[in-house]
């Protein structure tokens, strides 16, 4: 046990001092160009009319806006009292819905960040921890929640009323994911309804058909590809579902093969979320030892990890231009570019890094005391063969 004195170190161990100072001195760091915010970031969302703005969500209960380019807020969302976490963002009804601790989902228009819209509640029995928004029959707009209660809650956004709940799940609902097959408008007025894919605590991913008039499950059977936790579910342009899991793998699970196996990408701890540059041929995970790691798509090999964050981290968000944001319980935002020039300057300064090599255009052009250079080195070494 540790002897300090001061009074916020008693009952702490020695390795949790350290491990606290450790994370101090790390929170100094500028890597990802960090905008700071008040509290712990638990989701991200892109702002489907803004390429450079996006919404994360706080612990605090605040939603921001924010402009990555310029690190300016350019909204806050309040109201809520307890921690957000999830987001949706509807360009069709101008609306941000967030879900809560509170076991409610809060709504605003995007043009009145500072007055809290309809309020969707009195239907889940514990944390609501996903949302999505779809359009049903080309017109009706649907809000779709889970929560830590394992059920599904589908609402009438434009009243606000509970429309279906769907069971299926045993343990609490982590993550929803609208399928990009039911997405364009004329596959929508010709079925009536859309399939949205279900993920949780129990390791299962499940399927549902969700209408105005009707919703139940799609197929009897779920998919299970992890031992444990599935935390996230996206899907890339082919339409194969990527998944980030607590059993400490993302994964590609291909459609094509009903769900199988495509690939699978091993961490040292849980992963909370994974993004797929279609550009660059990238895979981006989120991991709880907090790094965000980089992987060659084709070959499943690690190519580079972005050291910053300090605390654990939660989401990340592919916008326009490979342009990869992270956010984390360190309460930053971060932004890395997926470019191949830039992401082979960013593996050459974490090599140089690694070796201790000295960069003397960030000193000024002055050689730091006590360290030689190449040709400082070789001679030593000459002279020290010479010396025996």
């Amino acid at each position: 046990m540790s002897h300090s004195n001061d009074p916020g170190h008693y009952f702490q161990t020695t390795s949790s001092l350290e491990e606290t100072a450790r994370k101090a001195a790390k929170s100094k760091n500028t890597k990802g160009d960090p905008i700071k915010l008040p509290s712990k970031i638990l989701a991200i969302a892109a702002d489907p009319q803004d390429e450079n703005q996006i919404y994360v969500a706080e612990a605090a209960g605040n939603v921001k806006r924010i402009n990555i380019e310029t690190n300016n807020i350019t909204a806050t969302f309040s109201g809520p009292t307890a921690p957000l976490t999830s987001l949706a963002v509807s360009p069709k009804s101008n609306t941000l819905f967030a879900g809560c601790w509170d076991k409610s989902i809060w709504s605003w228009s995007l043009s009145t960040p500072r007055k809290a819209g309809k309020r969707f509640q009195g239907q889940h029995g514990d944390f609501v921890k996903a949302v999505v928004v779809v359009t049903v029959q080309g017109k009706k707009e649907l809000l779709v929640s889970a929560s830590q209660d394992a059920t599904i809650v589908v609402w009438d956004v434009g009243t606000g009323e509970r429309l279906h709940t769907l069971k299926g799940h045993t343990r609490g609902i982590l993550a929803l994911a609208v399928d990009p097959y039911d997405e364009s408008e004329s596959q929508q007025l010709q079925a009536g309804a859309v399939t949205v894919f279900s993920a949780g605590s129990d390791r299962e991913i499940r399927r549902w058909r969700i209408g105005l008039d009707a919703a139940s499950e799609a197929e009897p059977s779920p998919i299970i590809a992890h031992e444990t936790s599935v935390d996230a579910i996206h899907f890339d342009a082919d339409g194969d579902m990527w998944t980030a899991s607590a059993d400490k793998t993302a994964k590609c699970l291909s459609r094509a093969r009903e769900w199988g196996q495509d690939a699978a990408f091993e961490h040292p701890d849980f992963v909370r979320d994974v993004a797929v540059d279609e550009v660059g041929g990238w895979v981006a995970t989120a991991c709880r030892d907090e790094e965000v790691r980089v992987w060659d798509r084709a070959s499943g090999k690690l190519h580079h990890c972005f050291t910053g964050h300090f605390e654990e981290v939660t989401g990340l968000l592919l916008m326009s231009g490979q342009r990869l944001v992270s956010v984390s319980i360190d309460a930053t935002v971060r932004r890395w570019s997926l470019k191949g020039g830039d992401l082979a300057v960013a593996v050459k300064e974490a090599e140089d890094e690694r070796l201790g090599v000295v960069d003397e255009e960030k000193l000024g052009g002055k050689k730091e005391e006590g360290v030689l250079t190449a040709e400082e080195e070789a001679e030593l070494a000459e002279l020290l063969d010479d010396s025996e």
